[in-house]
């Protein structure tokens, strides 16, 4: 999504200070050259942030992104750093309006469910609702429906917005903003499957025995109408008996509850248990960061989370059953030696793993890395700390998720063949898969190209991954805004609680929260260890003092202050805490 022209810089934000008779422009996100701004330039004032382009011959300022200071302003303006060309053409945004008119009007052969039942569950404050969940009883079972918004009626391959949603790949979601993949009309409006009105869907119905045993599976295009919108929080209210839920979705939901619990007891014993914890943050009308929390996956986000699986299961299957081009979601086995490195990394950390056999397969090795994974786990449960630490060491031991239109399975969910389905509001690849299954049962839909799939393969990855990266760092801005804030209520002697959250040769990180956000992570640089000058261990697991044997190691609670704060990089770098301090 890269769009560097004009130089070595090319077009990046930056802030702005006077020298005498000129204004001097400053990268933001990273070092770089200060220069001098040319004609031609938007005026510009210091303190505030603009997209420039760095060329040959000087700086040109053209966007103002507002202020400095604020760290939805600088959040939004790493998007315009990163490449991203915020909003869409007004062609698009056209395209967009008749496309949800046109698609209203199709005469395409679709069952009309709006008598049943429909719940959604997103975050509190989602705006696109990709999919909605309906359940009755089966003789001893379940009867579950999956509806997934049908943005294959909406954006036709080869239009204007198909192609722009394939260059974007992706919703890109930072705090306070996302960058959707498709124009507002679609995403927030005719494609999301809001309470109360009419929407066009395409339905997986599946029929579960008692112990979640998948006996019969059927798709078709529907039209839905969603009876209650639900959120994480509530429902985790719901189950704990806090709250009752909107009785006209009282029962579907506890028949769904019971379902995705018989899923979880089923899961193979090779998938993984990775515990993440996403942050969440939230702002005031200036747009200053007031506070923010890591956000636990609790039964709520699982019970979604399982019903997900396993209509992209029963997709994937089906897809390549019948040979028809899609995209595939596929995780690789992981490399034994990896995995040998692994079980050698939790033992320098005293962490009990199960034992490693004198040979070891690759389809032997995901099955360990799952084990490894529930074992970790425990131990961080039993320890009180630990817990981001050894996932980190799980994770990077793990190849890489990917999209390819070969099917390999999916190690981490421990899947003989897995698809994205059911997110096409903001994943090409779905789109992709729901074109190639409504083409196959006849719904209207030609079978996908496959050129055209695997490019949009290697596309959506790459895509995928300058997301992620955009989003983490979008995170660290935002935590050290409100980190900054939080120093300057209660004095920069604050000392803080944390534990070891990675090592590298120039230090350790240490994740700490405090009261306005248990999100922060900084750096304690090794060169402020003054008493002694600390190596890396073997294994990458510690920084062992030279002279003392004293190590820092992953998981280890540590006490620290701030020493400094970058925040429009995200950078908090960090000093041990004396007795005295505080």
């Amino acid at each position: 999504m890269s769009r560097r022209r004009g130089g070595a810089l090319g077009r990046r934000v930056a802030t702005f200070e006077r020298r005498g008779r000129f204004t001097i422009a400053e990268p933001l996100f990273e070092r770089g050259p200060r220069v001098a701004l040319v004609r031609g330039s938007i005026a510009i004032e210091p303190g505030e942030i603009a997209l420039v382009d760095f060329g040959p011959g000087g700086a040109r300022a053209l966007r103002a992104l507002g202020s400095a200071e604020s760290a939805r302003d600088v959040v939004g303006a790493l998007l315009w750093d990163r490449g991203m060309d915020r909003g869409f053409a007004a062609t698009l945004e056209s395209e967009a309006g008749e496309a949800a008119v046109a698609a209203r009007e199709a005469p395409l052969a679709r069952r009309d469910l709006a008598h049943l039942p429909t719940f959604t569950v997103d975050p509190a404050t989602a705006r696109d609702f990709d999919d909605a969940v309906s359940a009755e009883t089966e003789g001893d079972g379940v009867r579950l429906w999956v509806h997934i918004a049908d943005v294959a009626a909406h954006v036709p391959p080869g239009g204007g917005l198909d192609s722009e949603a394939l260059r974007r790949g992706t919703s890109t979601y930072v705090p306070g903003a996302v960058e959707p993949m498709l124009p507002a009309a679609l995403s927030d409006a005719a494609c999301s499957l809001a309470p109360g009105v009419d929407r066009l869907a395409v339905t997986a119905e599946i029929e579960l025995d008692s112990g979640g045993e998948p006996r019969a599976a059927s798709f078709y295009r529907s039209r839905i109408r969603s009876d209650a919108r639900l959120d994480y929080d509530q429902l985790d209210e719901f189950f704990a008996g806090r709250a009752q839920p909107p009785p006209e979705v009282a029962e579907p939901l506890g028949l769904a509850r019971r379902a995705a619990a018989a899923l979880a007891a089923r899961r193979p014993v090779g998938s993984l248990e990775i515990e993440s914890f996403e942050p969440e943050f939230s702002f005031d009308e200036d747009g200053a960061v007031t506070g923010a929390r890591s956000v636990p996956q609790t039964e709520a986000h699982k019970l979604i989370e399982h019903l997900m699986i396993l209509t992209n299961e029963r997709v994937a299957r089906l897809l390549e059953q019948r040979g028809v081009p899609t995209l595939y979601r596929v995780h690789e086995q992981p490399e034994p030696q990896r995995i040998a490195l692994l079980i050698e990394q939790l033992a320098a950390l005293e962490v009990p793993t199960p034992p490693l056999p004198e040979r070891l397969s690759a389809s032997e090795a995901g099955e360990l890395a799952g084990e490894i994974s529930r074992a970790v786990a425990r131990e961080a449960a039993r320890r009180g700390h630990g817990r981001d630490a050894y996932t980190s060491l799980v994770l990077r031991s793990l190849k890489q998720a990917y999209y390819s239109e070969r099917n390999i399975g999916h190690a981490g969910l421990g899947s003989s063949a897995y698809a994205h389905f059911t997110s096409p509001i903001r994943r090409y690849p779905d789109l992709v898969a729901h074109r190639a299954l409504l083409s196959l049962i006849g719904a209207g839909e030609d079978e996908p190209e496959p050129q055209a799939v695997s490019e949009a393969g290697w596309r959506s990855s790459e895509r995928e991954r300058e997301a992620v990266a955009i989003e983490r760092d979008a995170d660290r801005v935002c935590a050290s805004f409100l980190l900054g804030r939080e120093l300057f209520e209660s004095g920069w002697k604050r000392r803080f609680e944390g534990e070891i959250s990675g090592v590298i040769g120039a230090g350790a990180f240490v994740r700490f929260g405090g009261q306005l956000g248990d999100v922060y992570e900084g750096l304690l640089p090794v060169r402020l260890l003054r008493e002694e000058r600390f190596d890396l261990n073997q294994t990458e697991t510690a920084l062992v003092g030279r002279r003392s044997g004293r190590a820092l190691r992953l998981g280890d609670p540590i006490t620290v202050r701030v020493d400094s704060i970058d925040a429009p990089r995200g950078r908090v770098d960090l000093v041990p805490a004396e007795d005295g301090d505080g």
